[in-house]
Order: structure tokens, then sequence, then C-alpha cells
């Protein structure tokens, strides 16, 4: 097995086991997190806030290395702009995430954890992939 799929599978489990330790994979705590105008949890703020120190760091440590530690080198987005695509994604993404209390990560961690409540949100996110896909090829 190559350094690209081991870093893979080591960022995965560990991204996973995050997910799960922190509640992000429980759809009540994440509606519990967007209730803001009820009985709002604020304990997901704590979650984000850490991920965005920890993504801050990353970014430095990435800007010091000549090239990364398991590809050949850095592959980084190079699409700045705001597009009308990227905004209704992310509506879609948000009234996803809040109707479901669930997104693709969390999701997945879901079809081991409980199975019978994340199999209906994965299999429409995967319909979902299967319509952008087949709708960006005819453009």
């Amino acid at each position: 097995m190559n350094r690209e799929i081991i870093g893979a599978i080591v960022s995965g489990l560990l991204f996973g086991a995050g997910l799960a330790v922190s509640g992000m994979a429980d759809p009540i705590r994440v509606r519990g997190f967007l209730d803001i105008l009820g009985s709002w949890d604020p304990t997901l703020v704590f979650v984000m806030g850490g991920a965005v120190l920890v993504m801050g760091l990353a970014w430095i440590v990435q800007g010091r290395m000549s090239e990364p530690l398991f590809r050949d080198q850095f592959s980084l987005p190079s699409k700045t702009d705001v597009d009308t695509p990227l905004i209704a994604g992310a509506i879609l993404f948000g009234i996803g995430w809040g109707v479901a209390g669930l997104c693709p990560g969390p999701a997945l961690i879901g079809l081991v954890l409980v199975p019978s409540s994340a199999v209906i949100f994965v299999l429409a996110m995967l319909a979902g992939m299967y319509i952008y896909q087949i709708t960006m090829e005819r453009k």
C-alpha cells in the first residue's frame, strides 16, 4: 500500500473519530446547535472554533513545507471567485444540514453508529452526487 493511500486512511479515521467524539455525528446535537431561537446548544461552537484554529495552523505549516508528506506535490484549490453554483450549493448544504442534522462526513459515521437514521440521507446524498455528475457532463 502506498503512502498516499495510508495517509488518506489515517486522515479519514482521525476525521471520523473527531466527528464521533465531538458530537458532530449526532443529529440531535446538530439540530440543537441550529435552533438559535429555541433551546440552543452552543457546544458545537467550540468544535467549529477548534477546527478553525487547527486549519489556520495547517495553512501556516503548509506554507513552510516544500512538499506534502504523503504526495509528491500539493493539490490546492485555484478557484477563488464566489459564483452562483457555489452560493446555491451552500444554500442546499445548509438546508440539508438543518433538516437532517447531518452532512456528508457525519452521515457516513452514522451508517456505522446508527444506520437506520443515516441510510436515507446517504442514499439522497448519493443521488444528488449522481444528478450533479450527469448535469455537469452535459455542459
